[in-house]
């Protein structure tokens, strides 16, 4: 299944495909829990001991992550020492880590993340489970996203939150598409049978537009990097921008 959704900034979407099919949302949900995070009022400078061990949804028992299974080995190393809750939001979203979002998801808790989908005027994202909380997921709580709810939660981001999403530092599907040097802010999300992507693309010839993506299905192998899903995202996210100054005319005031 393949869903996508073309906007520019600040207007409805002028391509859709599968809008509003639900995915499961993988590590696009990192997103809400960084804007979470920032509209907590927690001190983000504030320490805090890295470790591997969190409340699952389902009640009578914890769960953590398998380090085999993180993008980011950096907070791994880390493992009993004090860090700040800034440090942790910035490798969950530049390097993907799983184990810095269920620390800062521990911090700000569940429902300060469903409040970002409900402002974002998500109709089918949301993340009420963190990463690997299986126990959770037998139970019939799900981590969903469209591609319209990606588009609807970087619109809803304040500038502050959405430059963070400049530094991703996975850049093999939709900024693969764009020239290099192109400037971007977005998430992207993987594992077996599933890749999706989001971003706010700025060119520097026409207005900003938001591109996102999300592709369930046997082309995505797992990997971060190699992954013929990314490679289809990356031939998109190519035909949206050489159509970048048509995207200019449906922007409506």
């Amino acid at each position: 299944m393949l869903s996508m959704v073309v906007a520019p900034r600040g207007s409805g979407p002028v391509v859709s495909r599968n809008a509003d099919v639900p995915h499961d949302a993988a590590s696009t949900m990192k997103v809400a829990v960084l804007a979470a995070l920032h509209r907590s009022g927690l001190d983000l400078d504030t320490r805090i001991p890295v470790v591997n061990e969190f409340r699952s949804v389902a009640g009578g028992g914890n769960y953590g992550n398998d380090p085999a299974w993180d993008s980011d080995e950096l907070p791994w190393r880390r493992l009993g020492e004090p860090v700040s809750l800034r440090w942790l939001a910035g490798r969950m979203v530049t390097h993907s880590s799983n184990l810095a979002t269920n620390l800062c998801l521990a911090q700000v808790g569940q429902e300060a993340v469903d409040r970002v989908w409900r402002r974002a005027g998500a109709t089918a994202g949301g993340s009420p489970r963190g990463i690997e909380d299986y126990a959770g997921r037998d139970a019939g709580v799900h981590n969903r996203v469209s591609a319209r709810d990606l588009v609807r939660l970087l619109e809803s981001l304040e500038p502050e939150v959405l430059a963070l999403l400049e530094h991703n530092v996975h850049r093999v599907d939709i900024a693969a598409g764009l020239p290099p040097g192109t400037r971007l802010a977005g998430k992207n999300g993987w594992f077996p049978g599933l890749r999706h992507s989001a971003a706010v693309v700025h060119p520097t010839d026409a207005p900003p537009y938001v591109l996102a993506v999300c592709y369930t299905g046997p082309l995505a192998n797992g990997r971060a990097a190699d992954d013929p899903a990314a490679r289809l995202l990356a031939r998109l996210s190519a035909g949206v921008w050489r159509h970048r100054h048509a995207l200019a005319g449906h922007v409506t005031t």
